[in-house]
């Protein structure tokens, strides 16, 4: 006998992999694990005769000789499989788009896309398998519900190729919307409320992150939206949710971040769960909230080694121009190293602002060549410390319309960060 199953607490991914995997290994029975999320119970209760579906108490174990595993390689997240672990000459195949699993096996398909469908509609379409719109509409909903209707970073091109297939194959957007909506419930309400009027920001290495504490009685449904809604609505780069529930004495950590410097995934891997780059869970037992937060603030932190400071892109040293010295001679400066604009320092080396091109445009008489510089310059200047990201300098330059910052350590400029920089380091325009 040949199965196919997936992880408990299935999602649409989950469930598109399963029902994928069915076309790619026809012989196979799909096992569709009884702890399902609340979107894809609300799915299947009406297109489950659809598919056809098992459930693991419908397998007798003894009987399995190839075991095909799909969205997870752990062997902890599957349900009632655990006496196949051992089984000799089981054969496993691995569908995954996760990097860390347990189950060993040569047989790996495993790429970090993001969403584990992507790998098995390419396989579908190397095969040159016929899909029905459903399934196409089905595939599509694991797609968009794991890369964020593709605007998570950990999102692909590939992931974009295979939802461009999938409606080629007429895949039901309205029946995706209508299923994909969120669940969001009084529970969920009042749980966001405390969330948000208990909520803290942290600034670490130029990322606002936000951590929440909460006890909760009992099961709760979706909290991941909730921290997702959390986040979105405090305004910070990264959210995590620490649940208590007092009375199993265990915690679930929920994290969720929309930008590539903090990896989810990889932090809660660290604490023993798993996911994605923009979003991952843990589940603890018998450790201290406050513990947990200590926890993730040392790998947030430690996470930053990989990120690119200013300090490591900035361009320097700076030419900069004294307040006192005349616009003529700022003007032949700005010729001579055909740049747009300079920062205005003091004696000190003290940044008092910037001069420009379009601070020309303020001059009306031919003796205003002979003027101050600080008589013309733009005095509400924009600097960034230099210990902060590129993130956040792109973000200023954005926000103020501006194309330079000055970088500033112990109150003087020490380089300067351009749209150019910023360009060579987000696309890689410029050659090395």
């Amino acid at each position: 006998m040949v199965i196919i199953t997936t992880h408990k607490g299935s999602d649409f991914d989950a469930l598109a992999s399963l029902v994928a995997a069915s076309l790619v290994y026809p012989e196979a029975k799909a096992v569709l694990p009884s702890s399902i999320n609340t979107n894809l119970k609300a799915f299947l209760a009406i297109h489950k005769d659809l598919f056809n579906l098992f459930s693991p108490r419908d397998i007798i174990l003894e009987d399995v000789k190839t075991l095909v595993v799909v969205d997870t390689h752990s062997w902890n997240r599957l349900e009632e499989m655990e006496p196949l672990k051992n089984k000799p000459d089981l054969e496993i195949i691995v569908w995954d788009h996760h990097a860390k699993g347990d189950i060993v096996t040569p047989n790996k398909n495993i790429k970090e896309t993001g969403a584990c469908v992507t790998l098995l509609v390419k396989e579908i379409e190397k095969q040159k398998k016929l899909i029905t719109p459903i399934q196409a509409t089905l595939f599509l909903m694991g797609l968009y519900e794991d890369t964020g209707n593709l605007t998570f970073p950990s999102t692909l091109p590939e992931d974009a190729y295979a939802a461009g297939f999938l409606l080629d194959r007429k895949a039901d957007l309205q029946i995706l919307s209508t299923f994909l909506r969120q669940a969001y419930g009084k529970k969920q309400k009042d749980i966001l409320f405390q969330m948000i009027q208990e909520a803290e920001r942290k600034e670490i290495i130029g990322f606002s992150i936000s951590i929440a504490k909460m006890e909760i009685d009992g099961r709760i449904n979706n909290l991941a939206i909730v921290l997702e809604m959390y986040r979105e609505i405090i305004n910070v780069d990264a959210a995590f949710g620490i649940f208590k529930d007092v009375e199993q004495n265990k915690c679930m950590v929920i994290g969720r971040s929309n930008i590539d410097e903090i990896n989810v995934g990889l932090l809660m891997r660290s604490i023993g769960g798993g996911g994605h780059p923009g979003a991952g869970s843990a589940l603890l037992k018998t450790v201290n909230p406050d513990t947990i937060e200590e926890m993730l603030l040392e790998l947030i932190s430690g996470n930053q080694h990989s990120s690119v400071m200013l300090s490591d892109i900035m361009s320097y040293p700076v030419v900069t121009i004294n307040e006192n010295a005349k616009i003529e001679e700022a003007a032949m400066m700005l010729r001579e190293l055909g740049c747009t604009g300079m920062p205005v320092v003091d004696k000190d080396e003290h940044v008092l602002g910037v001069i420009s091109r379009r601070d020309f445009k303020k001059l009306r008489k031919p003796k205003h060549m002979q003027s101050p510089v600080k008589a013309f310059m733009t005095r509400n200047v924009v600097t960034i410390s230099h210990d902060k990201s590129i993130i956040e300098a792109a973000r200023l330059m954005i926000k103020h319309d501006i194309g330079r910052i000055p970088v500033i350590k112990k109150d003087k400029i020490v380089g300067i960060i351009t749209r150019t920089d910023t360009l060579t380091y987000f696309y890689d325009l410029l050659p090395d």
